[in-house]
């Protein structure tokens, strides 16, 4: 007994001849949807990866950039303990002991932080790690350009200038 919408298959199975048409195209379009949200998923995943990476760079900036600035901030006190030291001949030991002391304990801190003092003193000027306050007449043999004196010690945190020297540059007459 067939009804009139039902074929026979080869293999002898019946199937509804409009509704298998039906069927299928709702199939396909199941499939097309989960396709599509597949994708987007995929999308979403990638752009949630991408914001985590542009999140930690975010925050390395912003950690480096308040260690660069506390850094900053203490290097003219390192100046200052350097300067003591140099202009205390009284033999106040103990007092020139302290000092030492601390200075030792800044620069310890410093180079914890990645911090180096940049080594321009008898070297030709370089502006990008130096800044010229001044020149000074260029004793025998000194060319021109040669860093006599430093007023001020540069530092470098890495690879980046923390602050530039400040230097006296031969100058000839």
């Amino acid at each position: 007994m067939m009804n009139e919408n039902e074929l026979i298959t080869e293999a002898g199975e019946a199937t509804l001849d409009g509704a298998g048409d039906d069927l299928r195209a709702q199939l396909d379009a199941a499939n097309a949807k989960a396709d599509d949200n597949y994708q987007k998923f995929l999308l979403a995943m990638a752009d949630f990866e991408n914001y985590k990476k542009r999140m930690q760079r975010d925050i390395e900036t912003i950690v480096t950039a308040h260690r660069r600035k506390l850094l900053e901030r203490m290097l003219p006190v390192l100046d200052n303990l350097e300067r003591a030291l140099q202009f205390d001949q009284s033999g106040g030991e103990k007092l020139r002991g302290g000092i030492e002391n601390t200075l030792r304990g800044f620069e310890a801190v410093l180079v914890s932080e990645g911090v180096k003092a940049i080594d321009v003193k008898d070297k030709p000027f370089d502006p990008r790690i130096a800044e010229a306050i001044g020149t000074m007449p260029a004793p025998e043999g000194v060319d021109d350009d040669v860093v006599l004196e430093v007023a001020e010690k540069g530092y470098t945190i890495g690879e980046e200038l923390l602050r530039p020297a400040k230097v006296l540059v031969a100058k000839k007459a």
